[in-house]
């Protein structure tokens, strides 16, 4: 990959990675709850789980995707019904200790995510329609975009973690913990609606 692409890689990979998302609002949410050293493993599992969505998609099933629009559908439905579960979750963890809230969210469920995630496959058949040309060395262009919506996209994702967290430190009282756990949970909730947009 030349210059002028790579860098044209790395941009798209920032945008997509900095701005508000499915995975952005869950990661500022867990970091809100349950600060950043435990929302580590949900950090990490995101890229895993765009890596291996990037590589399914440059192996074909993107094809799959544009010759069968109800699994768009399928997808939709999936991850709209999981953000609204987590937006009930972080509703009513403005009622309940800590110690009562399920546990944050696993590598592997985050990995999972990226599944149900309209964004994040939007982004994979793009970039590899967009950066991996087909022919000689095919593999390591697939595996060379993984890379790069790694290195770029993590921190990005820990900044979103990290502003969660930093909430968390601030917000000693309880009403105004209350106030942005709801704000938060709204904003997931809304979060879905924008997967049918």
């Amino acid at each position: 990959m030349d210059t002028a692409s790579l860098t044209a890689l790395a941009l798209y990979a920032f945008v997509m990675s900095i701005t508000p998302g499915p995975n952005n609002v869950m990661l500022t949410t867990s970091g809100l709850i349950f600060g950043l050293r435990r929302t580590w493993p949900h950090i990490l599992g995101i890229p895993f789980g765009v890596a291996v969505q990037l590589t399914l998609v440059g192996l074909g099933l993107g094809a799959v995707f544009a010759l069968e629009p109800r699994i768009q559908i399928c997808l939709k439905v999936i991850g709209t019904l999981y953000l609204l579960w987590l937006a009930y979750k972080l509703w009513r963890a403005a009622e309940v200790r800590e110690t009562d809230i399920a546990k944050p969210i696993t590598f592997l469920q985050a990995a999972a995510f990226q599944f149900v995630n309209p964004k994040a496959w939007l982004i994979a058949v793009t970039v590899i329609a967009a950066f991996v040309s087909p022919g000689d060395g095919y593999a390591g262009r697939i595996a060379l975009v993984c890379a790069v919506f790694a290195v770029i996209g993590t921190p990005c994702m820990t900044i979103w973690a990290a502003f969660g967290a930093g909430l968390r430190q601030v917000l000693r009282d309880p009403m105004k913990l209350r106030l942005i756990n709801r704000t938060m949970a709204a904003l997931a909730a809304m979060t879905a609606g924008l997967f049918w947009l």
